[in-house]
């Protein structure tokens, strides 16, 4: 019995950060089979944006209601549930042939970007205080997810089309499913939960550091995902790189970014989540700063630049979930789903706002002048409420 209990910890976190990253590159695969679509369906860049974004927003105004879910039935279950909805939503995908089809679709797609929600409560719930930075950051490490899908699923777009690389996507989420089901385990704290209302399910939303913790992953998640769409637009536009080369520089600073969210879960645990955020938003405030300003600073300079702030966001991404838990044990997966859902809706909203400035300013560097307000917002914010604190107590 204590041998089973030993290695429970280890495959809860295997599994799920597996399906995490399954879920992910199902969540990011209009990215890729969208290009077919638009010359399919002829869409304007409004409905072609609205299509590629759709999934982003229901995957993140999803996360509260699942995560509340994963907190009054369990994960195991939950997570099961939500990849077998997502993989049929995925495999009807298929069968799509106007816009408000592929529209209804992506809704049932971005399913799976909700189980973000689901596995950061279910892996806390086996980890004690002390590690769960480290874990819940290896869990995040999933993002690769999109990295797996900008790489993979062109090559099976053409070797399938984009109805075949949506049916095997499907396969491949709903035989994940399966898997999980038959090899995890439930939750070791869902036995003795007694159960709460929706009321006081709902009640912890008022604490005012979860709006906090919420702005915090608005800039280090949103922000970041906001960064790896935009970059490829940016490069061409300011330093003339051709599309494929641009492309591939955002994915290379997409894949590092993911990795090194399990490196902060570890610092996290070491040297505390605030340390962490402390370095993430001065090192974020100085780069994003120096890239809004016109200093003149060449393409290789620039993605050094880049590439450090997406590091720093990354082990930013961690930080914040490593207070979580710790603050919120009996609501991990409630306020883990409104922070992340605020999180998400970061990625959706922040190109927007990049596009805006750029036709209102016509200067390519308001994106970052974006990011540094809301970075120096979280800076200061962060800093109001810890001196507002006894010497020694957590923020």
């Amino acid at each position: 019995m204590a041998q089973i209990s030993l290695s429970s910890p280890t495959r809860a976190l295997t599994l799920s950060t597996f399906a995490f990253t399954i879920c992910f590159a199902v969540w990011t695969i209009f990215a890729i089979i969208g290009l077919q679509i638009r010359e399919l369906l002829q869409l304007t860049d409004t409905q072609f944006g609205l299509l590629v974004g759709m999934p982003v927003l229901t995957g993140s105004l999803v996360r509260v209601v699942l995560g509340i879910w994963t907190d009054r039935i369990g994960g195991r279950s939950v997570f099961t549930l939500t990849m077998l909805a997502a993989a049929l939503a995925t495999l009807l995908l298929s069968f799509a042939t106007t816009y408000a089809q592929f529209l209804v679709a992506a809704l049932g797609v971005g399913l799976a970007g909700g189980t973000f929600a689901v596995g950061v409560a279910y892996v806390s719930r086996f980890y004690p205080a002390g590690r769960q930075g480290t874990a819940l950051g290896i869990f995040g490490v999933g993002n690769v997810g999109a990295a797996l899908t900008k790489f993979g699923a062109p090559f099976l777009m053409i070797a399938l089309g984009w109805q075949g690389a949506a049916q095997v996507y499907a396969a491949v989420l709903a035989v994940t499913a399966l898997l999980f089901w038959l090899m995890s385990e439930d939750d070791p704290q869902q036995a003795t939960a007694t159960p709460r209302s929706l009321k006081a399910e709902f009640a912890v939303m008022a604490d005012i550091r979860v709006l906090r913790f919420s702005l915090y992953y608005f800039f280090v998640f949103g922000g970041f995902v906001a960064l790896a769409l935009w970059l490829p637009r940016y490069l061409i536009g300011v330093y003339q790189f051709d599309v494929a080369t641009a492309g591939m520089i955002g994915a290379a600073y997409s894949l590092p970014g993911s990795v090194f969210r399990a490196w902060g879960g570890a610092l996290s645990d070491k040297y505390g989540a605030r340390a962490i955020l402390y370095w993430t938003f001065g090192v974020s405030a100085v780069a994003t700063l120096l890239l809004a300003l016109p200093l003149g600073i060449g393409p290789a300079g620039f993605i050094a630049i880049v590439f450090v702030l997406g590091l720093f966001m990354a082990l930013g991404k961690a930080a914040v979930y490593k207070h979580i838990p710790v603050y919120y044990p009996q609501n991990v997966g409630a306020v883990g789903g409104m922070v992340g859902m605020i999180g998400g809706l970061g990625g959706f909203v922040l190109p927007l706002l990049f596009g805006w400035l750029r036709d209102v300013t016509g200067d390519w560097s308001s994106c970052f002048a974006a990011l540094f307000v809301i970075v120096l917002a979280s800076l200061v914010w962060m800093q109001s409420a810890i001196r507002r604190l006894p010497d020694g107590q957590p923020a």
